[in-house]
């Protein structure tokens, strides 16, 4: 008997075909819904009905029933896994991988990773008892406490080989040689995901009247279903919720008919935009409007009126105002929608983390998150900063094992390795005490270094008891991080010595000539670190050794795993969940010949990388000296992506805050007009640009593909037209898709061509995507996922999936792929970032900006002046190179807003205002010694066009304050530092751009001599050294010369007979306006308060006006000659 049914009631929860039915499940069940909506059993013998009677009364349902409190024949996702892949995990955790071009992936099983002791039970090289076996010294199998695993009940200690050996040997135990029990210890794990079958959970937490049976002690499925409000698995047989009895009232393409579906409810956005006040953004668009027309006048009036005294002067002037007025409307036309948002963390725990029927046991069904750190070299990233950036990630308030932290090590370096090792021995006091005691920040040194009462609302008594031994624990973990060089050059030395030692003897021995032996760089376990060496040598050099991987922190268990209570230990975590997520120690393949496209090369290797082992839906990337402030903001970035249309959002953009910054802020480091401001305005448009570090990606858009629904803006009036992108039916958007659904273009035979040859990371994008969705709990959710599909734990990690990983990794993976030029980050930039951004809101992609409450990420930023402007540099090299490439907004596509395209226009454009902007700086110089001024005459309209500009300029930065929420002076900070870096590093940015497109020339402006701090006391010392660059000669000419210039037609004003003070005043103000821009400048060259007297400084002004004076009196200026004593002073028509 059989009954078609729908499409939508095949569905399971992971898009695949539903499973048949096993021996232990009821296949088919009859019923009879009778008149008060109960539903009734039928014998056989109720079967002789008519066929009418049938179709009218009764319905046929092909039901796969989950488990009831008398059908468990499905093992739930609580029962722990089997031995077997628990011991494949503890080899995967104690092997470093490595691997690369031509060699074949090693698996090295390591005794000892660190030198100190190795306490928690995910950490690699976890001690452990001895295999039992003889002539075996592998470690006993252990579980997720640390405690020894017994596969026998004569508790036979064994490891991983030697139990996978007794299992093709017929599963015999070597102790006792007694079989092992099957049924316990069998590798047939019902929780194994890798086929892509999602398994039902069943529901938990029965109460005692659900046990009722019926009269005949058998258990009443019926009663179940109506006093549970349960649903039967896979078919379209489900509970009637109340009002959905009467069929007249039900639509067919409703909730109430798709096989199960849970009554509709009111949606609950996760997520709310919040408009500006319109009495604060009404206006700022106006005096908008009312400059653009004041600028145009002015403009058009200038144009008509030259200065016949001076055209070289007027026409230079002119230039520069036009661009500068075009370069601000490209500034300002993006700012007009600027919006706040906001997220509701209490509605995301109801629907991801609170029993339901699709999740009777309450568990997460979050998407999982990798992170990312990139390091590359430990001297000028010190492993210290890094090791707390971990810390601070691992204790982030999300789902352990929803959670993975990948380290990249571009440079390869064991102290980099061993810090990475060392981390997680602090980590499991750390982490816990985190969760415990509510601790932010979650990185120990900011924690620690608060100044304040730290035991502000705190409640529990033995916070001060923990705290205190917490920090005598970080304090020891700090020693050991800043004494790892030491110890790692002793070992290496010693074991050095020993294999001299060994040569030596063997030529005494021998007699033969042997080749000098490697000063080699030594792991803990007596071993060659495979990546770089201190001394460097072929195949352990920078940009030429092998890839490595290891597994730090193994996968947690899927369950909570809470401390136990010791007397002993100090601290108490009977109460706290101490796993920890998994964390992955990478260093890619590097060799020569090879173009390793620095740090956009590292990220796409960790994407595929975590693509093989972990396959997270969201990525967060970091650099390594930034850190998690508020852990909650992890959770406020899923809200988005989690809530009605997320599924067309590829990144969440963080602003980036910093720390150690000196209080005035001098060089503007905290960039707060463009992140609270820029970046806020961009939110009302596409989204903000991916300014680097603190954003949360969608792994498919990296992936290079659409989004499943975006827009077309067509015509001179960019027209709106929606268009959808998947190649599917409608019917199915909660199945899961092939690759090949999601971009048309994209056969079977192109995917390995655009992502590689691994045919796991090819499997993977499907699950990736799918796993992204939101859930399609309301008919709202166009592109989302059954409820409860993420439940399910996921597969263990093995060999094979790390062997596989480091292939992804090696030098040649990405040899005639796509990735660099459509999947992953995109290379060819120094500012990747922006490039890759760009690339994903080309193709239709929304992204979001996030300012919460509590920062959510703080990091470090160069206070000093000449590394700032170096920084800067970097910047504006990369908006040349975009301008020059086929990144350029002007070719981008119909997907694009107007609007976004004029911000990205701007990207490529504004460090070409620096050429104008040292024009427009010398030109006030230029006026005071030559005695002519822009105009000839300053006239009432001149002065007025002067004015309200000036009035309007004021007015839209006080409303940009209001609404982005700055301070004044930033908003004045930022445009003291706007003019200082222009003359400098944009200008030298556009000079490095154009030699190297027009002759193929590459220049680096480098640091010539660095001055050492002599104060380690002083947080801000760096603030206070002068390091010489040729960045500092342009804005030490123009201050120079606008200040002689000022004294030389001062003086020569005073000693004419017809003096014109008009042209004098008109000069000095906009020379008055150059140097009040360089004062922050000039006071990073002063040096450090007090070392330099300010009477110096008197004394150079004053020798400064005395030889101006002395010249005009030596050289006094005729009164019937050309120059700047003709006509009249201050005069007005």
């Amino acid at each position: 008997m059989s009954n078609t049914q729908g499409k939508k009631g095949n569905r399971n929860s992971g898009g695949a075909p539903a499973p048949r039915p096993s021996s232990g499940q009821q296949g088919m069940k009859f019923a009879r819904r009778t008149a008060s909506g109960r539903y009734l059993s039928l014998s056989r013998e109720d079967m002789d009905y008519t066929e009418s009677e049938l179709a009218a009364d009764y319905a046929n349902y092909t039901v796969q029933i989950p488990p009831t409190p008398d059908n468990q024949p499905m093992m739930d996702g609580s029962e722990p896994r089997t031995v077997a892949m628990k011991a494949e995990e503890q080899y995967v955790a104690n092997s470093l991988f490595t691997g690369g071009f031509n060699s074949v992936t090693r698996a090295h099983l390591m005794d000892k990773v660190i030198d100190s002791e190795v306490t928690h039970p995910q950490m690699a090289g976890v001690k452990a008892a001895r295999c039992a076996m003889p002539a075996c010294d592998g470690k006993a199998m252990r579980n997720e406490r640390g405690e020894d695993m017994d596969p026998c009940e004569c508790r036979f200690k064994i490891c991983r080989d030697c139990y996978l050996d007794a299992q093709k040997d017929g599963c015999i135990c070597p102790g006792c040689k007694e079989h092992y029990k099957i049924g316990e210890y069998a590798d047939d794990d019902p929780n194994d995901v890798s086929s892509g079958k999602l398994h039902l959970q069943g529901p938990g937490g029965m109460n005692t009247n659900l046990l009722a049976r019926n009269q005949n002690g058998e258990f009443d499925h019926n009663r179940w279903l109506f006093e549970s409000s349960g649903t039967y698995g896979y078919g379209n047989a489900f509970m009637p919720k109340a009002r959905m009895y009467d069929d007249d009232d039900q639509d067919e393409d409703g909730l109430g008919g798709d096989g199960g579906l849970p009554e509709q409810k009111p949606f609950k956005p996760l997520t709310r935009k919040i408009p500006m006040p319109l009495s604060i953004i009404s206006p700022y668009r106006i005096f908008i409007v009312i400059r653009m027309f004041v600028l145009a006048f002015y403009l058009t009036w200038r144009i008509r009126n030259p200065n016949m005294e001076a055209l070289w002067l007027w026409g230079m002037s002119i230039v520069c105002e036009i661009w500068f007025a075009f370069s601000w409307l490209l500034d300002m036309l993006p700012k007009v929608n600027p919006i706040n948002r906001s997220t509701d963390l209490a509605v995301l725990k109801e629907k991801f983390e609170t029993p339901s029927p699709s999740n009777p046991h309450g568990r997460s069904d979050l998407p999982g998150l990798d992170v990312f750190v990139s390091t590359a070299d430990p001297e000028k990233e010190p492993v210290l900063t890094t090791a707390n950036t971990i810390l601070s990630i691992l204790a982030v308030d999300y789902p352990v094992e929803k959670l993975a932290c990948y380290v990249s090590d571009d440079g390869g370096a064991l102290l980099t390795f061993e810090a990475m090792a060392e981390a997680p021995s602090f980590a499991n006091i750390w982490v816990p005490f985190c969760k415990k005691h509510d601790i932010e920040p979650r990185n120990p040194d900011s924690y620690f270094s608060i100044k304040g009462d730290p035991t502000k609302g705190k409640r529990r008594s033995d916070f001060v008891k923990d705290r205190r031994k917490v920090k005598r624990e970080y304090d020891e973990f700090k020693v050991g991080i800043n004494g790892l060089p030491d110890s790692i050059r002793r070992r290496s030395d010693a074991f050095n010595a020993r294999e001299d030692m060994k040569m030596l003897k063997h030529l005494r021995e021998t007699g033969a000539e042997q080749p000098k032996v490697k000063k080699a760089t030594w792991m803990a376990d007596g071993t060659h670190w495979p990546g770089t060496w201190a001394v460097s040598s072929p195949d352990h050099a920078k940009g030429n050794h092998a890839g490595i991987l290891q597994v730090m922190l193994r996968p947690p268990s899927p369950d909570p795993l809470y401390g136990m209570h010791d007397e002993e230990q100090l601290i108490d975590y009977s109460d706290v969940d101490i796993r920890l997520p998994m964390l992955v120690y990478m260093s890619r393949e590097k060799r020569p010949g090879y173009d390793h496209n620095k740090k956009a090369g590292a990220m796409n290797a960790l994407v595929r990388c975590s693509a093989v082992m972990s396959n997270a839906p969201f990525i967060l990337n970091f650099d390594c000296d930034h850190y998690i402030n508020n852990a909650q903001a992890v959770r406020e970035a899923m809200c988005f992506m989690m809530d009605r249309g997320g599924e067309r959002i590829c990144f969440i953009q963080f602003p980036q805050r910093f720390e150690g910054i000196d209080p005035s802020d001098r060089y503007a480091n905290h960039n707060t007009v463009f992140f609270d401001g820029n970046m806020r305005a961009l939110d009302g448009l596409q989204g903000p640009m991916y300014v680097g570090t603190g954003c949360m990606f969608r792994r498919f858009a990296l992936y290079g593909f659409d989004p499943p629904r975006t827009a077309e803006y067509t015509g001179w009036t960019f027209k709106k037209k929606k268009v959808t992108m998947f190649q599917q039916d409608p019917e199915s958007d909660t199945q899961s898709l092939k690759t090949e659904d999601f971009d048309a273009e994209l056969t079977a035979q192109l995917v390995p061509r655009r992502f590689g040859n691994s045919s796991a990371m090819l499997a993977s994008i499907p699950v990736a995507e799918f796993q992204a969705r939101p859930i399609a709990d309301h008919p709202a959710i166009l592109h989302g996922r059954p409820p409860g599909s993420l439940t399910v734990p996921r597969p263990p990690l093995d060999p094979h999936a790390v062997a596989e990983a480091v292939s992804v990794i090696s030098c040649w993976y990405e040899d005639k792929t796509e990735w660099g030029d459509r999947v992953g980050w995109i290379y060819g930039s120094v500012t990747e970032d922006v490039v890759t951004g760009y690339r994903m809101h080309n193709r239709g992609w929304r992204s979001v900006y996030w300012i919460s409450k509590r920062d959510a990420f703080l990091g470090t930023a160069p206070i000093n002046m000449t590394d700032r402007l170096h920084q800067v540099l970097r910047w504006a090299t990369g908006s040349v190179e975009i301008f020059f490439s086929r990144n350029n907004a002007f070719l981008a596509s119909r997907k694009l807003m107007f609007l976004q395209r004029v911000a990205y226009l701007n990207v490529g454009i504004y460090p070409f205002t620096s050429m104008f902007l040292l024009t427009y700086c010398f030109i006030p110089a230029l006026s005071l010694f030559s005695g002519f001024f822009i105009v000839q005459t300053l006239n009432v309209a001149f002065l007025c066009y002067l004015l309200t500009i000036t009035i309007t300029l004021i007015a839209l930065g006080i409303l940009e304050v209001k609404w982005s929420g700055i301070e004044l002076e930033d908003w004045w900070r930022n445009e003291q530092f706007w003019l200082i870096s222009g003359i400098s590093a944009h200008f030298y940015a556009v000079v490095q751009g154009l030699l190297k497109v027009m002759a193929g020339i590459e220049i680096s402006f480098t640091l010539t001599a660095k001055a050492a701090a002599e104060d380690n006391e002083d947080i801000y010392a760096d603030l206070y050294v002068v390091k010489w660059s040729s960045l500092l000669i342009p804005p030490i000419t123009i201050g120079m010369i606008n200040i002689i210039a000022i004294a030389f037609a001062f003086a020569r004003t005073v000693y004419s007979d017809n003096p014109r003070w008009g042209k004098f005043i008109g000069g000095g103000f906009f020379s008055f306006w150059v140097l009040a821009h360089l004062y922050p400048f000039a006071k990073g060259l002063m040096g450090r308060r007090g070392k330099t007297p300010t009477i110096v400084f008197v004394w150079s002004g004053l020798i400064s006006i005395t030889i101006s004076l002395l010249w005009v009196a030596i050289s006094p200026p005729d009164a019937n000659s050309g120059g700047g004593v003709r006509g009249a002073g201050f005069q007005f028509p």
